[in-house]
């Protein structure tokens, strides 16, 4: 298995780019179009456990608009092979606190998305 073909390791992070954006910009459609469209989608949030993309989309809609901005540190982000990816990286809201988001993403026939998601806070140390 190639690990980190350059071109497969510049889409995955173009498409962690615009994940990023569309967070902090509260881009719901954006946010729901990058994660797969299916039941088998996972995010566990920092205090929320969503199994399968609508109830994904609920949480979306749902969510305050307010206080997203962030800023991200130690970003990695590796793929395997041409069609799987993963994303690491920590988010700092405020200096008491540190976030982790881990992201597992799959090409799919529409392009890279989100298949398995993890965010947690813990404090700084």
């Amino acid at each position: 298995m190639q690990i980190n073909l350059p071109d497969v390791k510049a889409e995955v992070e173009a498409a962690f780019a615009a994940y990023e954006a569309a967070l902090v910009g509260n881009d719901v459609d954006t946010l729901q179009a990058l994660f797969w469209d299916s039941g088998l989608t996972i995010r566990y949030g920092t205090g929320e456990n969503l199994y399968g993309i609508a109830e994904i989309a609920a949480f979306r809609a749902a969510r305050s608009p307010l206080g997203l901005a962030r800023t991200t540190s130690r970003t990695v982000i590796t793929t395997f092979g041409r069609d799987f990816a993963t994303a690491s990286t920590l988010f700092h809201r405020s200096p008491d606190r540190v976030g982790r988001q881990m992201q597992t993403w799959a090409r799919m026939p529409d392009g890279w998305r989100v298949v398995a998601a993890h965010v947690s806070v813990i404090d700084a140390t």
